[in-house]
């Protein structure tokens, strides 16, 4: 018996497509149900994300440097004076969330030693991203937490430099705007009042080297230690 060739291969053809129609049919109903799980997963994976926005305000003071020179030390460092700033926190994780935060000091650089004391009018604006730990999950009402986080401060000079300087062979006071690096590590807590409103308390000790472009030492003269400004703040924040 012959068989002709286009005749079996349509058989071969016939005959194959059961097993063809079952196996779509079957990875469908396999897919089908990840494919939902995926889709109604999405929306849930940006739900994670919760911000924060708001304003503080507080009172900045300092643990200043010292200056040595030929027979004298002078301190030098930065007044205590109000401080004022905002932030914006990315809340990702029940227990860890990211913040950028600016505080603005009102603080005039100065200089002091044996009764005598002088300053120039000066001001700082510090920049940070934080990273904060959080004891307690995002539903909790009360959520205390700690701080650690870099950034970069800028020193500001607002006036004139004092004439005659105070100790002009240890250290002057001069107009000159610096940045420096800083870090900065400290507790908080925050309070929810509503669903969109929270209200939080920080403590910061913002550390910085020691900015010898306005407080100068002398030829041959040297400052030690770094500033910290220690900040307790006051906030209050919308959510959403």
């Amino acid at each position: 018996m012959t068989v002709h060739p286009e005749a079996d291969a349509q058989v071969r053809s016939n005959s194959c497509k059961p097993l063809a129609r079952w196996c779509v049919l079957h990875s469908v109903k396999l897919l089908h149900p990840a494919a939902l799980a995926i889709l109604f997963a999405a929306p849930g994976l940006y739900a994670q994300s919760t911000w924060e926005i708001g304003g503080d305000i507080g009172y900045g003071w300092y643990r200043n440097g010292t200056i040595f020179g030929a027979g004298q030390t002078v301190e030098a460092g930065i007044r205590n004076r109000f401080a004022a700033g905002a932030v914006v926190c990315e809340n990702l994780y029940d227990h860890f969330s990211g913040e950028i935060r600016y505080e603005y000091h009102d603080g005039h650089p100065f200089l002091s030693a044996n009764g005598t004391a002088k300053d120039i009018q000066g001001q700082s604006h510090t920049f940070t991203y934080e990273v904060l730990f959080h004891l307690r999950p995002r539903e909790s009402r009360l959520r205390p937490y700690f701080a650690a986080g870099a950034g970069a401060k800028d020193f500001v000079i607002a006036g004139p430099a004092p004439n005659p300087q105070p100790f002009p062979t240890v250290a002057t006071l001069n107009r000159s705007d610096e940045w420096k690096f800083v870090a900065s590590v400290g507790p908080g807590v925050k309070y929810r009042i509503s669903r969109h409103l929270i209200v939080r308390g920080d403590f910061r000790d913002y550390i910085s080297p020691f900015p010898k472009g306005q407080i100068a030492p002398a030829a041959n003269n040297t400052a030690r230690g770094l500033l910290q400004q220690f900040t307790p703040m006051f906030g209050i924040s919308a959510t959403w």
